[in-house]
C-alpha cells in the first residue's frame, strides 16, 4: 500500500491511477491529518509527502513520522516546488528517503518509489557491528561506545552504519553523501564534515576510531 498526500484531486487521482496501474494498492489524502489518521489503522509500504499541504505543511508531518516509533521506518518521497532548495535539504535532513521536484512525470514517480523500496528492503540478517568499544545493532538502531547509549541524528547514524559495515574502506566525502543524503542531493560536501565533527564529539574517545585520509575523506578503524 503506497499513502499519497497531496491537496491538488486531479494531481492525486492520477497519482493513485497511475500506481495501480503500476501494480501497487493505493490510498489519497488531502492532508496531513487525514493521513495520520489512516496510519492508525494500517502501515502502508511508502508514503508520498508533498510539502506545500492546507494546514499542517508536509515538513511538520515528516517530522511527527519521524519521532514516532510506529512510523519512523516507513520510507517517505517528499514532493517539492521546483527551485525550493531549502524545503529539499530540509525534508533529507529529517529523515526523508527522496524527494521529487514539481510537475513530475508520473513514470518517474513509480520508478522512485520502486528506487526507494528496494532500498528500504528489510535484510534478511541484520547482525551487531563492533569495532573496539564501539557497537551498533541495526535491529534496534541502538548505539553503545562502552557502556554509553549515544543518541544520534538518522544522518549520523546512517554515517556511522556506513563506516562500521566496512571498517578500513576509505569513502569520498562525495561518496558520503551519495550514501546518506542520497544521489540527488547538490549540498556542499562541508556537511560531510560538520556531521563526522559532531558524530566524533558524541561517540566520545570511540571518535577517534574515524580517521581523516588527508585529500581523499574518511574511514573507520579501530585506534584506541
Amino acid at each position: 500500500m503506497i499513502f499519497c498526500v497531496e491537496d491538488d484531486d486531479s494531481i492525486r487521482d492520477l497519482m493513485i491511477y497511475t500506481l495501480h496501474s503500476a501494480g501497487f494498492e493505493a490510498e489519497g489524502f488531502p492532508d496531513g491529518a487525514g493521513l495520520l489518521d489512516a496510519l492508525q489503522t494500517e502501515t502502508p509500504q511508502l508514503i508520498m509527502l508533498d510539502i506545500m499541504l492546507p494546514g499542517e505543511d508536509g515538513i511538520s508531518v515528516l517530522k511527527k513520522l519521524r519521532h514516532q516509533p510506529s512510523t519512523a521506518d516507513i520510507p517517505v518521497i517528499m514532493a517539492t516546488a521546483k527551485g525550493t532548495e531549502y524545503d529539499k535539504v530540509m525534508g533529507l535532513d529529517l529523515g526523508a528517503d527522496d524527494y521529487l521536484a514539481k510537475p513530475f512525470g508520473m513514470m518517474e514517480m513509480v520508478s522512485r518509489i520502486r528506487a526507494v523500496l528496494r532500498r528500504t528492503a528489510p535484510r534478511d540478517t541484520d547482525p551487531l557491528l563492533r569495532i573496539g568499544r564501539l557497537e551498533l545493532n541495526p535491529s534496534t538502531y541502538t548505539v553503545f561506545a562502552g557502556e554509553n547509549r549515544i543518541q544520534l541524528t538518522l544522518k549520523e547514524y546512517k554515517l556511522l552504519r556506513t563506516f562500521m559495515e566496512n571498517p578500513g574502506r576509505v569513502y569520498t566525502r562525495d561518496r558520503l553523501l551519495e550514501i546518506v543524503w542520497g544521489m540527488d542531493f547538490t549540498g556542499e560536501t562541508r556537511t560531510v564534515d560538520v556531521h563526522i565533527g559532531t558524530l566524533r564529539t558524541k561517540l566520545g574517545e570511540c571518535g577517534d576510531y574515524i580517521e581523516t585520509v588527508r585529500g581523499v575523506g574518511y574511514r573507520m578503524e579501530d585506534r584506541i
